[in-house]
């Protein structure tokens, strides 16, 4: 069976396209690299893709007509591609996030729709949630704080709308994923590179933030359950890791796993931020039978092994794991 996964190139979605085919399944991949990070990067994370016969690139944006022919030959939609990062969602940076999160995601789903696709899963995101002090349960008003946030849930909206008239789609709420081919902009990745370039890390607020860190692996076996089960009662669905973390004590555990401390830069914290994200994790085990697996521990020594092969200077940092 094929399957199409937008965002191809990028984080999960490149993860995402190696373990869809090493379980033998053909891929369809859409990618345009873009540059809110560096697109060679892209192009090493699909290097074992691009290896196997049962893989295609496409090149090109959602939005663009080719991207999506020969989608009625597709039985599963993975929809990946968009615009992250709630700070660059500010000001003008919003109309990149419109485009990209919103239009896109309407397009995609207009067409699979028409093309009697099986089943569409989206990547929604645990910002649509905004300020809590528990566990976030799919049932909770929808409260964004960030422009990201407000493009994420109208998209979950839209996927609303086309079930309404017949689409199979179920949106996942991504909790902090982190591991291998994670973006440079995101914490985990910088703590390595602090430590690696002698730079300080960038502590916005007092570090005080608690985030359900969940690894790319398990991110991608729960998008496969949610792209394969044939009864899916719920529409949104959480995807989240274990207990959250104090982000303190994560700098404590990577410096620990690294073997070198990280120099903090104290800055006031920034707007979009939450205190908080915690996945509450029934709905998705009842719906899927998925639960997080990878400790902590595990994860972050998973990710420095990729950190480490990025470039022999990397090789700096790998004094355990």
């Amino acid at each position: 069976m094929k399957d199409l996964v937008t965002g191809a190139a990028g984080f999960i979605g490149s993860n995402l396209t190696d373990s869809l085919l090493d379980k033998g399944r053909s891929v369809v991949g859409v990618d345009d690299f873009s540059r809110n990070y560096d697109p060679e990067q892209k192009r090493r994370n699909i290097e074992k893709a691009l290896k196997n016969k049962n893989f295609e690139l496409k090149n090109s944006n959602v939005l663009d007509s080719q991207s999506l022919e020969g989608l009625d030959e597709v039985d599963t939609v993975y929809h990946l591609a968009g615009q992250p990062g709630v700070q660059t969602s500010w000001g003008s940076g919003f109309e990149t996030h419109l485009d990209r999160n919103v239009l896109t995601t309407q397009r995609l789903l207009e067409e699979c729709l028409e093309k009697s696709v099986r089943r569409v899963v989206i990547a929604s995101s645990s910002s649509v949630y905004g300020p809590t002090n528990r566990e976030s349960k799919e049932t909770d008003l929808p409260h964004p704080v960030s422009p990201y946030g407000v493009s994420k849930l109208a998209a979950e909206h839209l996927a609303s709308v086309y079930a309404e008239r017949g689409l199979d789609v179920i949106s996942l709420r991504l909790f902090t994923v982190y591991g291998p081919r994670q973006r440079p902009d995101m914490s985990i990745h910088r703590m390595f590179e602090s430590v690696l370039n002698g730079e300080p890390f960038p502590l916005w607020g007092e570090g005080r933030q608690r985030r359900s860190f969940t690894f790319v692996d398990d991110i991608v076996e729960v998008f496969q359950l949610a792209g394969s089960i044939e009864k899916v009662t719920s529409r949104v669905l959480n995807a989240g890791g274990a207990e959250p973390i104090e982000l303190l004590d994560l700098i404590r555990t990577v410096e620990g796993i690294v073997g070198a401390p990280i120099t903090l830069q104290q800055l006031n914290k920034r707007p979009g931020d939450p205190e908080l994200t915690c996945a509450s994790k029934d709905l998705v085990m009842d719906e899927l039978g998925w639960k997080p697996k990878t400790s902590i521990d595990t994860g972050l020594r998973s990710q420095l092994k990729w950190h480490n092969s990025l470039s022999e200077h990397f090789h700096t940092l790998q004094k355990v794991g």
